[in-house]
C-alpha cells in the first residue's frame, strides 16, 4: 500500500478544492482505512501511519483527513454520506460509510429477495449521490432468475442488476469489472447470509473475509462481518466491507425517496387537489393508477411507509415533543367538550 498514489486511494479533485495553498504544503492528506476505539488506520502517499484516534471527533472509514506533522489537522468534506437511524428512542443519524462511489446491493435468490428492502437501500444509496448496482447471488440455485431480474428493473429499468455465484471468483470478477476501475471504492450491502464476504473475497482473491452459511428453512444468516475496513484490489479499486444490517431506518433521506420514487411522484403531482389524501377524493390520480395496474398497489404502500419513517426519524426531539404536546392539548379539549354536552 505504501507504493500508492493518492488517486490510487481515492483522491479526486473534490477534495483537492478543499486544501488552502498552505495545506497543499504543510499536510498530508491521508484516508482512514481502519477505525478501532482508540486509533486510526490511515494511508496516504507517504505509505501507512497508525494514529491515536481525535475523541470528538465523528470519523468513519473511507474519511479522508490532513495530518501536520503525524497528528490529524482536520477532516475534509465528505463526498457521499450515507446514515440510518441509531437504535434506541432518541433520532440520532448513524454514519454507515463515506466517500463511497458505487454499492453494491447483495440479494440472495431465495427467501432474502425483497423489494421493499431493495426501495428502501436505493433510498438510502440515492440520497447519497452514489451509484448503485444490484447484485443477486445464489444464480446456481435458481431455475426463473429472468422473473427476479424483471421484477428489479420494473422499480428502474436503467439500475443495473447482475446474476452470478458468488463462488465462481472468476464470473464475479468479470461481471463486476466495469464498476472496479482503479481509485473507485466500492461498498457491499445487504442482509446477513446471502454471500456478501464471499463476493468479498471473489473480488479480493483470498479468503479474508468471514463466511458461514444459511438456514435452509428461511434462508437467513449470520453475521461473518463485524467491522468496517477500506480493502485494496488488485485491480486499482477500493472495496468496503461491512456488517449485514438487520435493520436499516431511513433519516434526513427525504431527497433520496423523492428519486427512488418518481414515478409515484409524477402520479401526486396529477391530482386534481393538492391536498389529495388518494383515498376517495374525485380525480385522484394515484387511486386511477392503482386502479387500472399502472401503479403496483405494493410499491404504494412501501412509498407511505418510507415516507412516514423518514420524517418521524428525521423529526428533532424538540419537534417530536412540542407535537406531542400539541396531541395532548386536543386530546384534553375533546374530553372537556364531550364533558360539558353530557352536562
Amino acid at each position: 500500500m505504501s507504493n500508492f498514489s493518492l488517486l490510487n486511494l481515492g483522491w479526486q479533485t473534490f477534495f483537492q478544492q478543499q486544501l488552502s495553498l498552505q495545506e497543499c504544503t504543510d499536510a498530508e492528506p491521508m484516508r482512514l482505512m481502519h477505525q478501532h476505539r482508540d486509533r486510526w488506520h490511515l494511508s496516504g502517499e507517504a505509505g501507512e501511519r497508525i494514529v491515536t484516534a481525535v475523541p470528538d471527533w465523528h470519523v468513519c472509514v473511507g474519511d479522508w483527513m490532513l495530518l501536520q506533522e503525524s497528528r490529524p489537522l482536520r477532516l475534509l468534506e465528505r463526498q457521499s454520506v450515507f446514515q440510518r437511524r441509531r437504535a434506541g428512542n432518541e433520532s440520532v443519524a448513524q454514519l454507515i460509510a463515506v466517500n463511497v462511489d458505487t454499492v453494491l446491493i447483495v440479494m440472495a435468490l431465495n427467501h432474502d429477495f425483497n423489494l421493499n428492502r431493495l426501495e428502501r437501500y436505493l433510498a438510502l444509496i440515492n440520497e447519497a449521490c452514489a451509484e448503485a448496482v444490484v447484485v443477486l447471488t445464489r444464480a446456481d440455485e435458481c431455475s426463473e432468475i429472468d422473473g427476479y431480474v424483471d421484477a428489479v428493473q420494473a422499480i428502474d429499468s436503467l439500475l443495473p442488476v447482475l446474476a452470478l455465484n458468488a463462488l465462481n471468483e472468476a464470473d464475479v470478477r468479470q461481471q463486476l469489472q466495469p464498476w472496479c476501475r482503479p481509485g473507485r471504492t466500492l461498498a457491499v450491502m445487504g442482509s446477513s447470509g446471502v454471500g456478501k464476504s464471499t463476493l468479498s473475497n471473489a473480488l479480493l482473491g483470498s479468503d479474508l473475509q468471514l463466511t458461514g452459511g444459511i438456514r435452509a428453512d428461511d434462508s437467513k444468516g449470520r453475521h461473518t462481518t463485524t467491522g468496517r475496513s477500506l480493502l485494496c484490489l488488485d485491480n486499482g479499486a477500493l472495496l468496503m466491507d461491512m456488517p449485514g444490517m438487520r435493520e436499516l431506518q431511513l433519516t434526513q433521506c427525504q431527497q433520496g425517496l423523492e428519486q427512488t420514487f418518481a414515478d409515484v411522484g409524477e402520479w401526486v403531482a396529477q391530482c386534481r387537489f393538492s391536498d389529495c389524501q388518494h383515498q376517495q377524493e374525485p380525480g385522484c390520480a394515484i387511486r386511477a393508477a392503482l386502479d387500472d395496474g399502472r401503479l403496483d398497489e405494493r410499491r404504494w404502500r412501501n412509498y407511505l411507509k418510507l415516507q412516514r419513517e423518514e420524517a418521524r426519524n428525521s423529526a428533532t426531539l424538540a419537534e417530536r415533543r412540542q407535537a406531542e404536546r400539541r396531541f395532548a392539548h386536543h386530546a384534553r379539549t375533546v374530553v372537556a367538550q364531550k364533558k360539558l354536552l353530557r352536562g
